[in-house]
């Protein structure tokens, strides 16, 4: 075996940069890609959770609700415009997702809200959340903790 220092470096570097990369759900005929959420303030109360939602079977889903330990209550929400202002609302009958459709949860658009945090979301760790489906049931998720400032989800891990 060779002890090349640039490859242990390289192997390291793979190791510990793919923990960090969110990883995909499955449920039935819906697959859950990329679930992340951005790090808070310390005394932030509020996070939000994004996620692309893939229904690759032949029958609409929605998702109906969501929970996780580390927040009081966990909304389904949407932003939109009212006139020049941008305005957040709970979708209390839940997200539908089409047969054959993908339905992404992102900033700026639909989101999961994580209400009454327990503690603050800290850049690379996983926050555990259950989302309930009418068809396809509960799946239990994990949401990669990103940076505050990130944009979108981390790239997808090839290997």
């Amino acid at each position: 075996m060779s002890s090349n220092p640039f490859r242990l470096l390289a192997v390291i570097a793979l190791l510990v940069g793919s923990t960090a990369l969110a990883a995909d759900f499955e449920a039935g005929a819906l697959k859950i890609e990329q679930p992340w959420s951005r790090a808070t303030p310390p005394a932030g109360r509020v996070g939000a959770g994004y996620l692309n939602v893939v229904n690759r079977g032949p029958a609409p889903d929605r998702l109906v609700s969501a929970s996780s330990p580390a927040a009081g209550r966990v909304e389904i929400h949407e932003m939109l415009m009212d006139g020049n202002v941008m305005r957040m609302r709970e979708l209390p009958s839940g997200l539908p997702v089409a047969a054959g459709e993908t339905v992404a949860l992102k900033p700026g658009g639909i989101h999961l809200m994580l209400m009454e945090l327990r503690a603050p979301l800290k850049q690379g760790s996983k926050v555990p959340m259950t989302l309930v489906f009418e068809r396809a049931g509960k799946v239990e998720i994990e949401l990669s903790v990103e940076s505050a400032g990130a944009r979108d989800a981390p790239p997808k891990h090839t290997h």
